[in-house]
């Protein structure tokens, strides 16, 4: 079976876990403040806070910005819910945007105007979280001057996009975003098993999220409120959790990192094959990529114009009897049981509801071989009749 993603691991990742788990240090050590800062460095920001996962990451950065009870919080329902969860475990009330159909991610029209209307309500959202759908990074020239004109913070969801570029600049660099959010889940660009990581480029945020990634304790003198006992001496001065990122993790992460550059050119290369392959298959479209923009290409999806969910659902059966696994990315959010008892229903974002029944993923990987993606092109097109 073809899986849609997988990780790449060699001997030197092996090597690099080993040395960590023969170390003095397999929790909270040398490796994870080095991962931090490898990362930051390379997207040129200033913080990074490793945690356990992109969920994780997302929530302590909702918090770091102030989120809770009687805040709004808007995101994209073309998405993990992880991209919305993250806000409700806040207290807050979530929204959604619909999308672009062409790319899959929030369309900036959409929103200008559900703010407008928004602002004529008193209900403006506190903060927005864009969504780099499948590594292709959103409109954040657009989305940042609406930031500043209807007073919101943004965290980007960049689960997808470690390497991705928008007009040249790093996605998590801070120029248009509050803070940024990683995943290091094993489909995603580069791994640590598990993991994620939010950069900032502002210390306070910084601070705050390190603080809430364990436990809401600190052992600088600096943010306690009575001078130290000793060094043995902490404090616990908010409500955190247990997020924190293991070294073995880490060591992990710094190893894959030196090969996000070839991992992204072969991504990238991949995603081209399969453009040239679809060119001239009528009804099966591309996701439509933008020319100021690098993708870091976590997935590849085709729309392809279905009639029903019947066939839909049949071929994405049918590529997966042929061993090739076939997936689709998202079932939006508001369609899900538990948004619906929130007072989501069907309709409310058409674009995202059209996109679902049209959406199939095809397999991105860096060990895909080219031969193997003509197999799949070729299959898609058999399958869906074209």
């Amino acid at each position: 079976m073809i899986p849609y993603g997988r990780q790449h691991l060699d001997e030197i990742d092996v090597k690099a876990v080993v040395e960590t788990l023969t170390s003095n240090w397999l929790t909270q050590g040398p490796a994870v403040p080095k991962f931090e800062e490898a990362l930051a460095s390379y997207c040129n920001a200033e913080f990074g806070v490793a945690v356990n996962s992109a969920t994780s990451a997302l929530h302590i950065a909702c918090l770091a910005l102030g989120v809770g009870k009687e805040d709004y919080v808007w995101t994209s329902p073309n998405s993990f819910v992880a991209s919305s969860n993250c806000a409700l475990y806040c207290g807050a009330s979530v929204d959604f945007v619909d999308i672009d159909l062409q790319t899959g991610n929030m369309c900036m029209t959409a929103l200008k105007q559900k703010l407008e209307y928004a602002q004529s309500v008193n209900k403006l959202p506190k903060v927005v979280i864009p969504v780099h759908f499948a590594g292709q990074p959103c409109d954040m020239e657009s989305l940042h001057k609406l930031a500043k004109q209807f007073g919101f913070y943004v965290i980007e969801d960049a689960s997808h996009a470690v390497g991705a570029k928008y007009k040249d600049d790093f996605i998590g660099c801070g120029k248009y975003a509050d803070i940024c959010v990683f995943s290091f889940h094993p489909v995603k660009i580069i791994t640590t098993m598990e993991g994620g990581m939010a950069l900032t480029n502002n210390k306070e945020w910084a601070e705050k999220m390190r603080m809430l990634r364990s436990h809401g304790i600190t052992n600088n003198p600096a943010m306690m409120t009575e001078q130290s006992h000793g060094p043995w001496y902490y404090q616990q001065t908010s409500l955190g959790f247990n997020y924190r990122m293991t070294d073995v993790e880490a060591a992990l992460g710094l190893s894959q990192l030196d090969k996000l550059e070839a991992f992204l050119e072969k991504r990238n290369a991949l995603a081209a094959y399969y453009d040239e392959l679809f060119s001239k298959s009528e009804g099966i479209t591309p996701l439509k990529q933008s020319a100021n923009s690098y993708s870091s290409y976590h997935l590849y999806v085709v729309r392809i114009d279905l009639l029903n969910s019947k066939q839909h659902a049949a071929l994405v059966t049918n590529l997966r009897e042929q061993g090739i696994f076939a997936h689709v990315h998202y079932i939006p959010i508001h369609m899900q049981p538990y948004y619906k008892n929130l007072g989501f229903k069907v309709g409310d974002f058409p674009n995202a509801e059209k996109y679902y029944q049209q959406a199939v993923t095809l397999p991105l990987f860096p060990e895909l071989k080219f031969e193997e993606a003509e197999l799949i092109v070729n299959s898609v097109k058999a399958a869906a009749r074209i």
